[in-house]
């Protein structure tokens, strides 16, 4: 398999969840891959069950010192990005009238600024004709309760790259973004404010609203993000693709 083959690209979040499949598609696809996490620990472990060309980067994309210091990174090692997956997220639910201002800065540290700086150091060093790409959320599309912060979050997300998408189009960069539904992921076992009990509860109403019934899997995304990342996406530009069952769309 070759869809990317020496391709350079740039992914966040990469040692867990839809990161690391990503990382490991686009590694098998025959890409040379630099990704980020913000622990050395699971840093080291996801190394260790990957095969191929790749470099680790201790980063939080929250940080826009650490966005500067991945991109760097991958420069050093390989000259210029074909692929960057915008990747890292993280999901915290709350009631609108209990929100406090550390909630609502996290999530959007993370979810908007981060990639916003990722991209402003990247784009000096991408080639002409690469792909970005975002993992954005269904969320924004439907009202769940307690998920205004998230959802306001990974709105401004999809807002920022239809910008993107118009701003780079003169250099044939395309953009575009992935929108999950609920995907079995260890960020579900990190929503602050939730009980264990009250994750699962969350889970299986999500899973009973879902047409195909069930959760997707970090694998369906990272298939997706080959697909927008090699040149058979190449007429494929500025859409966010629903990854969700069918979720949002009924």
């Amino acid at each position: 398999m070759s869809k990317l083959k020496n391709k350079v690209a740039v992914i966040t979040g990469g040692n867990s969840g839809i990161g690391f499949s990503t990382v490991q598609y686009f590694l098998n696809e025959g890409a040379k891959v630099v990704f980020s996490g913000r622990r050395q620990e699971a840093l080291d472990q996801a190394s260790q069950e990957l095969s191929g060309e790749f470099i680790t980067v201790l980063a939080d994309q929250a940080k826009p010192a650490d966005n500067a210091k991945l991109i760097k990174k991958a420069v050093d090692a390989y000259g210029k990005i074909d692929v960057l997956f915008a990747n890292a997220g993280v999901a915290q639910f709350m009631p609108s009238d209990q929100v406090t201002e550390d909630f609502f800065d996290n999530q959007f540290d993370i979810n908007i600024k981060g990639p916003v700086f990722l991209v402003k150091e990247a784009i000096p060093h991408l080639k002409d004709g690469a792909s970005i790409i975002f993992n954005t959320s269904i969320v924004h599309q439907k009202g769940f309760e307690g998920s205004g912060v998230y959802s306001a979050s990974k709105g401004a997300l999809r807002a920022y790259a239809r910008v993107l998408t118009a701003e780079l189009a003169p250099r044939k960069i395309r953009v575009n973004s992935i929108a999950p539904g609920p995907i079995g992921t260890p960020i579900y076992s990190k929503m602050d404010g939730m009980s264990e009990e009250e994750v699962e509860q969350m889970g299986a109403n999500m899973a009973q609203s879902v047409p195909l019934s069930r959760f997707g899997e970090p694998q369906e995304i990272a298939a997706a993000a080959v697909f927008l990342a090699s040149d058979d996406a190449s007429y494929v530009n500025g859409i966010e693709l629903e990854i969700d069952g069918g979720m949002s769309q009924i």
